[in-house]
């Protein structure tokens, strides 16, 4: 019998994260591939030795996945991808495809996008990072111009998390000069199992409220 997955996230956040909070990207995960999952939850305003014993960071997501136990959520998508081909192609190239999308969309884009986005938090004159992440949406752009997915000609894993981590840089008007990557956010997010993915993340965190009155 199948192990079911246990996805961990906090017990609660303010409103403004809510749907953004990286335990969507592996909800979102077990969506598409059909994967039986529950949601555990520790303390947000406590992060106290059980929380550092799971992720040293006291960050969530991290992933019970019956005796094994992962952390971080690139790291997590892939534990759950490879057990779904709706994720990860089994074809030695296209696996390789994918998994090199992956990694890129957390080393060479969210890598530039998460401290352009703090930074802009302060809403400075000019953001120095603007550059850079201009740089690396004209070359991603280059990429989706010529085709519809990053890997293996159809949705994968890596599209998914490509499509996260655009996500609010497309929110915040950012996108609006890069066609490509616009339509293609616009294609990926259009998943139903994003949105159920989504909804469930911000009902999980609604009903703490009523705890915490």
């Amino acid at each position: 019998m199948p192990t079911t997955l246990t996805i961990w996230t906090y017990d609660w956040v303010p409103k403004g994260p809510r749907g953004y909070v990286r335990d969507l990207r592996l909800r979102w995960a077990c969506e598409e591939a059909g994967l039986a999952y529950a949601v555990d939850a520790v303390p947000f305003n406590a992060r106290g030795a059980e929380h550092l014993a799971r992720q040293p960071f006291a960050q969530v997501p991290f992933l019970d996945d019956g005796d094994i136990r992962i952390f971080e959520s690139g790291a997590c998508l892939f534990r759950i991808a490879e057990k779904s081909d709706a994720l990860m192609p089994q074809g030695p190239q296209e696996k390789a495809d994918t998994q090199q999308w992956l990694i890129a969309a957390l080393n060479s884009i969210e890598m530039v996008t998460v401290p352009w986005w703090f930074i802009s938090l302060a809403k400075p004159p000019e953001n120095p990072l603007a550059g850079w992440m201009t740089q690396r949406f004209e070359r991603l752009e280059a990429v989706l111009a010529a085709r519809d997915w990053l890997a293996a000609g159809r949705f994968t894993v890596a599209d998914l998390l490509m499509a996260d981590v655009l996500r609010v840089p497309g929110e915040l008007g950012e996108l609006e000069k890069f066609s490509a990557l616009k339509s293609y956010v616009a294609r990926v997010l259009a998943r139903p199992a994003f949105e159920k993915a989504r909804q469930d993340q911000i009902a999980f965190f609604e009903a703490a409220d009523a705890e915490r009155t």
